[in-house]
């Protein structure tokens, strides 16, 4: 450990998620930044990006005592920390972290990690991995409240519609589809390149592929939409489950666990809000009780809603301090 025993972390990449996992760290008492890795050459303009951002407003910076370094590949930077947070989304920095001696943590999924973590899910089958994915956020937020469903009514079918806002690979004006996690290819999925502020996009996901490799519950279909919204997911959730539920029975069961979780990743409400009222929610998601009901005696409808990157960014903080 660092000094006076904090986590000495190093962040590769200095996206939205990346700027978020620096802001909460700098935060924390318990948390020390110690080397941040970017492509990006301007550390000038580094800092302007971390001063200043469009949905969350205006911040004090500095990167005293963080040593900077403009690597292509994670293997190739000299981390000295405790754990690593790749915040990329290159698959290519997955294969290369299995050469480097801290922990990895990466912020997108895989098939060539070690371990796939879901707080309120699989976090007590950590066994010291050291090449860890913390999910998307689209997991982070559904798999809790599923596994919770499951456990109680034992869930048999259903099917998920995630709204998830764009992200930075999108075009402004209609393009070609770029790929984020292999730069320099294009996605099969020829909409994805439409402009991004103009269409809401249905697409494939792996909301669902993601809870599934947390959670191996079957028989669940999923699809989304890329919404022309800049944050704040929502998720849209029809379960049948084999045990007679009641609409009073499932609500008793939500609010307990709020009340009794570990960690903040269920919140109820019934306020009539819209997504822009969950900015800056920390929260793994918020379930929306004025859409919660029960058809018949096995139907669940639930609407959750999530902030995609500073709620996802305080999963992984949170996840970062259990390991």
């Amino acid at each position: 450990k660092g000094v006076f025993g904090k986590m000495r972390i190093g962040i590769n990449g200095l996206g939205r998620i990346g700027k978020h996992i620096f802001h909460l760290a700098k935060e924390d008492p318990d948390v020390e930044i110690v080397a941040i890795n970017e492509l990006h050459l301007d550390t000038t303009n580094w800092l302007y990006m971390l001063k200043y951002d469009t949905i969350y407003g205006k911040r004090e910076v500095s990167l005293d005592n963080i040593r900077t370094s403009h690597c292509e590949h994670i293997d190739e930077v000299e981390w000295d920390c405790d754990i690593v947070v790749d915040c990329t989304g290159v698959h290519e920095n997955v294969i290369r972290a299995k050469h480097i001696s801290p922990k990895v943590v990466f912020t997108h999924c895989t098939d060539d990690i070690d371990f796939t973590m879901v707080l309120g899910v699989n976090e007590e089958q950590y066994r010291g991995e050291r090449v860890i994915s913390a999910s998307i956020c689209d997991a982070t937020a559904i798999a809790p409240i599923t596994k919770l469903i499951d456990d109680t009514y034992h869930i048999t079918s259903g099917y998920v519609t995630t709204l998830h806002p764009w992200l930075s690979y999108q075009n402004i004006m209609d393009g070609s589809p770029a790929s984020w996690g292999k730069p320099g290819e294009t996605f099969y999925h020829y909409p994805l390149g439409r402009s991004a502020v103009n269409n809401m996009i249905p697409k494939p996901t792996s909301a669902m592929d993601e809870v599934y490799r947390v959670l191996k519950i079957p028989n669940i279909g999923s699809m989304s939409y890329r919404t022309p919204l800049q944050i704040v997911g929502s998720a849209d959730i029809t379960y049948y489950v084999n045990d007679k539920v009641t609409k009073d029975n499932l609500l008793k069961l939500l609010l307990e666990y709020e009340k009794n979780q570990t960690y903040k990743i269920i919140k109820n409400s019934s306020e009539p809000l819209v997504s822009t009222d969950y900015i800056g929610e920390e929260y793994s998601c918020i379930n929306d009780l004025r859409w919660l009901n029960v058809i018949g005696d096995n139907l669940i409808k639930l609407v959750l809603w999530y902030d995609n990157e500073y709620g996802y960014s305080c999963n992984v903080m949170r996840q970062l301090k259990l390991l």
